[in-house]
C-alpha cells in the first residue's frame, strides 16, 4: 500500500517464499579439495549487483561420472540436511537497506530471531533483537521485515527430484571448492504450489550443494512479495561439523520505483552461530513447496 511516498506492508500478510530466474553457463577446472572448507565467501557489501548470466547450451557431461549419478547424490544429501537442520540453534539476521544516489546505505532496518517452540512444540522464528528503523522510502514493522527473510534453503531433495528437470551446465569454482552446475527447472507448474527454477553449485570431490541461486514459480509466475521488489536471491552455505552444508548467507538486490525516482534496494538474511541442540534422526524429513501467497504475482 503506498501512502506519502511510502510503502507499507500490512503486518497481517507473511510473504512466500522470495527467489527470481537465472540460467547460465560457466567453464573451470574440474579439480578435487583434499578436505571440506569452512563457509564460503558472500560477495563483498560494495558490490551493489547480484550476479546475472544468460541462457547458453547444455555443457558437454563432466569426465568419469554420469550427471544423473550426480544428481541423485547431492538430491540425497540434500534431503539428509534439510533434516539436519532442525537439529541446530542458531540465529538469523534480516537486513534491509535503502541506497542514496551516491550508491551508499541511506537507510536500514535489521532483526534479529533464534529459534523457538510453543508449549504444544510448533516452531517458530522469535525476535530476540530489533535495531531501530532508518529506513525512509519503506515502512515495515519487524514481524513483515523476519518472514520476507523465509527463505528455503533445499530446493530439490531426493524426494522432490522427480518433479524437476535438472540438466548439467558446466563447472566453475567458488572461492576454494571447484563445482559442477546444474540447471533446475520444474517439468511442470502448479496454482497451489511452488517449485524452484534456477542454477545449484555441486562440489565435485563430495557431491553437495554449496550455493543456489534461483527462484519459485507457479503457473501464475513468479512467486514474489506484492509490495516489494526483491526476486533474485544468491545463497551462500557453511559446513558444520564436517558433514552438514547448512545456509550462513542470502542476498537479493533490486529497485524501488517512486515518481521521485529509483531507490536501489537490498535484503541481506545471515545465519551464525550453528549449535546443536539434539542429535539427527536416522530418517531424513519430507521436503516441503514453500505455500504460495494469495495474492497474485
Amino acid at each position: 500500500m503506498r501512502k506519502s511516498g511510502r510503502i507499507r506492508v500490512k503486518a497481517a500478510w507473511r510473504p512466500a517464499w522470495l527467489l527470481a530466474a537465472v540460467w547460465l553457463c560457466a567453464a573451470g577446472a574440474a579439480i578435487g579439495q583434499d578436505a571440506r572448507p569452512g563457509p564460503l565467501t558472500p560477495p563483498p557489501p560494495e558490490d551493489h549487483n547480484v550476479r546475472r548470466v544468460g541462457t547458453t547450451p547444455a555443457a558437454e557431461a563432466p569426465p568419469g561420472i554420469a550427471p544423473e549419478e550426480i544428481i541423485k547424490k547431492f538430491a540425497q544429501k540434500e534431503e539428509e540436511y534439510l533434516e539436519a537442520r532442525t537439529h541446530f540453534w542458531y540465529r538469523k539476521t534480516a537486513r534491509l537497506q535503502e541506497f542514496g544516489d551516491d550508491g551508499k546505505p541511506a537507510g536500514q532496518m535489521e532483526v534479529t530471531t533464534e529459534p523457538a517452540a510453543t508449549k504444544d512444540g510448533k516452531l517458530y522464528d522469535k525476535i530476540v533483537n530489533q535495531a531501530e528503523s532508518t529506513l525512509k522510502m519503506i515502512k515495515l514493522d519487524p514481524e513483515d521485515l523476519e518472514s520476507l527473510a523465509r527463505i528455503p534453503a533445499y530446493p530439490v531433495t531426493a524426494g522432490q527430484l522427480a518433479k524437476y528437470d535438472v540438466k548439467y551446465a558446466g563447472t566453475e569454482q567458488v572461492d576454494e571448492i571447484n563445482c559442477y552446475l546444474f540447471q533446475v527447472r520444474p517439468k511442470t507448474v502448479e496454482r497451489a504450489r511452488a517449485y524452484f527454477e534456477g542454477v545449484v553449485w555441486v562440489d565435485q570431490k563430495f557431491l553437495e550443494v554449496v550455493k543456489t541461486y534461483g527462484k519459485w514459480v507457479t503457473d501464475l509466475g513468479d512467486v514474489h512479495s506484492p509490495t516489494l521488489p526483491f526476486t533474485l536471491f544468491e545463497t551462500y552455505r557453511e559446513n558444520v561439523e564436517g558433514k552438514y552444508w547448512l545456509p550462513n548467507y542470502s542476498r537479493s538486490d533490486d529497485t524501488l520505483h517512486f515518481k521521485s525516482g529509483d531507490v536501489p534496494v537490498r535484503l541481506i538474511v545471515k545465519w551464525t552461530g550453528f549449535k546443536r541442540i539434539s542429535p539427527p534422526r536416522s530418517g531424513a524429513a519430507p521436503a516441503v513447496a514453500p505455500p504460495v501467497p494469495a495474492a497474485k504475482p
